[in-house]
């Protein structure tokens, strides 16, 4: 199973106890499945379309909730034969006024229709912009897997819709953003502690916790991913310095003889052909007295000036 389908699975046993939130959460769930209708006989209806059954399951809970629907004021079927997309249509005139009043989508006649995204009235409160959140996500939002990588994304339709979305995530500090996709444009989160606390504010806070304890395995790992990689590529340095220093003596040793340098340069050089796996502050260990590792490094030093000399005096 999915994280994302988890994080649905959570969402639909978050219910708000005020009445406010549950419409907020509607009109989420509403602006993001469905359309208005009217029938040959001047009848207005809503349907909806809804694939995922988490999300069919937390719209007739609400419509319940809200407006006392019965199942029978409810008529589902499958847009197409084989296809998982359900449309849910409510024809019943009474109710179908008492929703597009409710969530702002017509006038108190119920002669003026306007399918809006999300009225303002409807999310005053920051509980209710929570709410509302919570129902873009169920009807067109995923979180890709944590363990692979961070993204929490909503689709729109619209470009209008997508502005005003983002601008309610951001009312909470998530940096969300706005990229274009096909004809769709996706409002998305990449943080990874913006996602724990869009989960948080949604109400996925078992979701919340896992991600939380994924994003600290990953930082441990990380970091000691970084710290093995840092000691790799400094034993690498180590090691071809340690080679050119051997190649430098024996060079020094097979052409001119390590006589030609001074006494505590061929000291130390006699030392590293002796212990070519030594580190330098061992080496400088072994010596009498005892010279530090910058001291030790500043001879070997030398004593490579003084092959290169002898390299390009012989042409080489």
């Amino acid at each position: 199973m999915s994280f994302s389908l988890d994080v649905k699975k959570e969402l639909l046993n978050k219910m708000d106890t005020a009445r406010h939130c549950q419409i907020a959460e509607f009109a989420g769930l509403m602006a993001f499945t469905a359309h208005v209708v009217e029938t040959d006989e001047g009848l207005i209806g809503i349907e909806s379309l809804i694939e995922n059954p988490i999300v069919i399951e937390k719209f007739e809970l609400l419509l319940k909730s809200l407006f006392d629907a019965k199942e029978s004021d409810i008529k589902k079927s499958y847009e197409l034969k084989g296809s998982k997309l359900v449309t849910i249509r409510i024809m019943k005139q009474q109710l179908v006024a008492n929703i597009l009043q409710t969530i702002k989508w017509c006038d108190d006649t119920f002669l003026s229709i306007n399918e809006q995204f999300i009225d303002p009235r409807i999310i005053q409160k920051d509980c209710c912009k929570k709410a509302f959140i919570r129902g873009a996500f169920l009807a067109a939002g995923s979180i890709s897997d944590p363990n692979k990588s961070y993204h929490y994304e909503i689709v729109c339709a619209f470009e209008d819709d997508a502005l005003e979305l983002a601008e309610i995530l951001n009312f909470f500090n998530l940096d969300a953003k706005i990229t274009q996709r096909k004809n769709n444009f996706v409002v998305y989160i990449k943080e990874g502690n913006n996602i724990t606390d869009v989960l948080n504010l949604m109400g996925a806070v078992v979701l919340q916790m896992e991600l939380f304890n994924i994003m600290i395995y990953k930082g441990i790992s990380n970091d000691i991913n970084r710290k093995v990689n840092c000691e790799t590529a400094n034993l690498n340095k180590t090691i071809e310095a340690a080679v050119k220093q051997v190649n430098d003596i024996e060079y020094i040793r097979d052409t001119v003889g390590l006589d030609k340098l001074k006494p505590n340069l061929r000291e130390i050089a006699l030392l590293r052909l002796e212990n070519q796996d030594t580190n330098l502050k061992a080496l400088g260990e072994m010596l009498v007295p005892p010279v530090g590792k910058s001291g030790v490094n500043h001879r070997l030093r030398k004593i490579s000036e003084f092959a290169e000399e002898l390299r390009l005096s012989r042409g080489e």
